[in-house]
């Protein structure tokens, strides 16, 4: 079993960087991929990116190429997006997931957080 806590959710301005945070409890959480989902009000959930168990392996949605980034400290049991160059649209709840799955569908991924608020003003 993985506990999955997100945090470094807010609001900025436009054009503006943030960077999320997903802590894991549980010995285990290395053995998982983990990916970053959003999900905006009135909305389906959307993936955001994803890293293999090592960290050697990233996928990203195409709307977040070259503005978010993945990374992961085993030794810290956390997951990190840094987000930057932020719109208004990206403004949504952000969820850490955790599984033995790969890639852009949540079924994927068999823990999930609580998520947190990200709002992106103009």
């Amino acid at each position: 079993q993985v506990q999955l806590v997100e945090s470094g959710g807010g609001l900025v301005q436009a054009g503006g960087s943030l960077r999320l945070s997903c802590a894991a409890s549980g010995r285990t959480f290395r053995a998982y991929n983990v990916a970053w989902f959003r999900q905006a009000p009135g909305k389906e959930r959307e993936f955001v990116a994803c890293i293999s168990r090592s960290g050697g392996s990233t996928y990203y949605a195409d709307s977040m190429k070259g503005r978010f980034t993945i990374s992961r400290d085993n030794a810290k049991n956390t997951v990190f997006l840094q987000m930057n160059s932020l719109k208004p649209e990206d403004t949504a709840v952000y969820y850490c997931a955790a599984g033995a799955g790969w890639g852009i569908q949540s079924v994927a991924y068999d823990f999930w957080g609580q998520g947190t608020q990200v709002t992106v003003s103009s």
